[in-house]
């Protein structure tokens, strides 16, 4: 007989200060010395006021992935839970602070503690989702009577103009325009670090409210989609890519291979419609309408989806009105595998649940077009 799950505490962790929208600059410097001409065109439509970063205005690195990851998960301790006492850790990230040992084991490591099972999923936004899901799967299937699963991404380190700078004087020696290409110039302005942790237990809170996990599902399309957003390679003409592994390591610096790219043609043509999509058939399976969400979790990248998403939910006849809809990328930005953390901590520490109420998320991930999906009640 499988078992409930629950979410009974969920934590984050911002590094440093907020990052104003007209202080980026000073945080990430600039490439060639010169401002970017693409920055105030994509903080328009991306809707962000703040962000944080794990560098600080000197430019110096005041955490790591794994450290920033420790910070939300210690701030899950209570007197209802103890550290000693988890079973399972399941860890996401886009981009771990090494290529090996994995995320988790960084992670587990620093946590100390007694030995537990780890899990890292790979991936983009999703990656934080997959760890929702192993952990609440195992306590589901009885293998385990807790997990703490997070999501965790420092960027602002590969953001930083220094990472460009042999890219740019390549481009001067070949007496090209020294600018970088908007694939990379795009996300210096989109993205920025944080960590959230949720803790998922067999039992509910013995007081306070819980969220009861009812069900997660994610989907993948890379069997019909080219990568759309990727680093540590680089993107033929006919979308294949050529891993960092092929080529000289010359080639690594003079086109920042290790950045993170974003193709926007890509992103744009695709990333909502086959989310929404999806949604809907899954919301259908499970006999969900407008009606029964109360509360509508969309990671949203830039404010420059919401009204597509909308306009998706209306087309597939799943329109959840404005009101019901909570995000926070406004005040904590885009940063990716944590977002759904962030958000849901913000909305179950809020104040505002009531016993009853069902939350659907929609997290999608243009790595690949990949998406996951949750659906919880207050308990």
């Amino acid at each position: 007989m499988s078992k409930a799950v629950y979410i009974n505490n969920i934590s984050s962790f911002l590094p440093n200060r907020p990052v104003e929208n007209d202080e980026m600059e000073n945080f990430l410097g600039k490439i060639n010395g010169k401002p970017s001409r693409s920055r105030s065109i994509v903080l328009r439509q991306n809707g962000i006021k703040k962000r944080y970063y794990v560098i600080d205005d000197q430019g110096k690195i005041k955490y790591s992935n794994a450290e920033l990851t420790v910070e939300a998960i210690k701030k899950l301790e209570n007197k209802d839970f103890s550290l000693r006492e988890m079973e399972t850790l399941c860890c996401g990230t886009s981009l771990p602070d090494q290529l090996l040992p994995s995320h988790a084991s960084m992670v587990h490591g620093k946590l100390k503690g007694k030995p537990v099972e780890i899990f890292s999923p790979s991936g983009v936004c999703c990656a934080g989702m997959h760890a929702l899901k192993y952990g609440f799967l195992s306590i589901r299937s009885g293998l385990s009577q807790n997990a703490v699963c997070t999501g965790s991404e420092v960027i602002s380190p590969l953001l930083q103009a220094e990472k460009f700078r042999k890219e740019a004087e390549k481009t001067r020696d070949l007496e090209e325009n020294p600018i970088l290409s908007f694939d990379k110039d795009f996300l210096r302005w989109m993205l920025s670090d944080g960590a959230g942790a949720a803790l998922l237990e067999n039992k509910p809170n013995p007081s306070g409210h819980s969220l009861q996990v009812k069900w997660v599902e994610t989907i993948s399309f890379a069997n019909e989609k080219e990568a759309c957003m990727y680093a540590g390679a680089d993107k033929k003409e006919n979308g294949e890519l050529v891993g960092w592994k092929e080529v000289d390591p010359d080639f690594w610096l003079e086109k920042s291979m290790f950045s993170v790219k974003q193709d926007v043609k890509l992103l744009d043509k695709n990333v909502v419609s086959l989310g929404v999509k999806y949604l809907a058939d899954i919301c259908k399976k499970n006999n969900i309408n407008e009606s029964s969400v109360d509360y509508f979790l969309p990671h949203l990248s830039s404010m420059y989806f919401k009204q597509k998403v909308y306009d998706e939910l209306v087309k597939q006849n799943l329109e959840v009105p404005y009101h019901k809809w909570f995000t926070n990328l406004d005040q904590v930005g885009n940063v990716g595998s944590a977002s759904i953390f962030l958000m849901l901590e913000e909305l179950f520490h809020s104040g505002k649940l009531k016993k009853g109420e069902k939350i659907l998320i929609l997290v999608p991930e243009s790595g690949r077009f990949s998406y996951a999906f949750a659906y919880m009640q207050v308990v």
